[in-house]
């Protein structure tokens, strides 16, 4: 996939459906989030086949140190003209699954609208590689959000010059919980993912990971009259 770039005081992208209200708090030594979506129990996510989308309301906060970024805008959006099976559910039968999740394939974030902390000092973000979205029925439905290797960096320029990979070695996941409504949310608590920060003065290149705390909100794009639900 091609990586996106993005200038501005920025992060988050928008779209049509996916609240990504987020703090990525880079500090400390830490891995991956070894939680995940478990096996247990048949899930069905609908409508089969259709398109969804991903949209940051709110605003989103990467904390390195004493450096915080803060950004306003996101999204995660289906290709144009529903070209390949980013951001779809998968048709039926495979919308199901009698004893795991249902995984489907997104189309890495933008982001923008970010600033930091810092004056002038300007932020931008690239976002590669295939991005995963994996969702399981339970009690409380969950979804485990994947992050390919390297498929986030976050770069500053001005005061401090800082790159922060996310993923840096290998892939990824943050476990999130699902709420079907009007529109269905992803919400991501206190997720942890690997980082390597590079750079000189002022970069917090002691940390080795991050936690990550995120709202999403996902809409139909196929028939905005319908909603993504997550059932058995």
């Amino acid at each position: 996939m091609t990586a996106r770039r993005f200038r501005s005081r920025a992060l988050l992208a928008s779209g049509a459906g996916l609240a990504f209200v987020a703090t990525l708090g880079l500090g400390g030594a830490g891995t991956a989030d070894a939680r995940s979506v478990d096996d247990a129990g048949p899930t069905t996510v609908t409508p089969a086949g259709h398109y969804f989308a991903a949209t940051l309301t709110g605003s989103a906060t990467f904390t390195a140190g004493s450096v915080t970024v803060t950004c306003n805008v996101s999204t995660s959006q289906p290709t144009a003209g529903g070209g390949d099976a980013s951001n779809q559910i998968p048709s039926a039968p495979g919308n199901h699954n009698d004893a795991g999740p249902v995984v489907s394939s997104l189309n890495s974030p933008t982001y923008s609208s970010c600033t930091a902390n810092l004056p002038g000092v300007t932020v931008s973000v690239t976002t590669s590689g295939a991005w995963g979205v994996a969702m399981q029925n339970a009690d409380t439905p969950a979804a485990t959000l994947t992050i390919p290797s390297g498929g986030f960096v976050l770069q500053t320029a001005g005061l401090a010059n800082c790159t922060v990979t996310a993923a840096p070695a290998a892939a990824a996941n943050l476990n999130t919980t699902f709420a079907n409504g009007s529109p269905s949310t992803l919400t991501v608590t206190d997720g942890t993912v690997p980082v390597q920060v590079t750079g000189g003065f002022g970069c917090p290149t002691a940390a080795t990971s991050s936690v990550f705390n995120a709202t999403y909100q996902v809409t139909d794009v196929t028939d905005p009259s319908q909603q993504i639900t997550v059932t058995s």
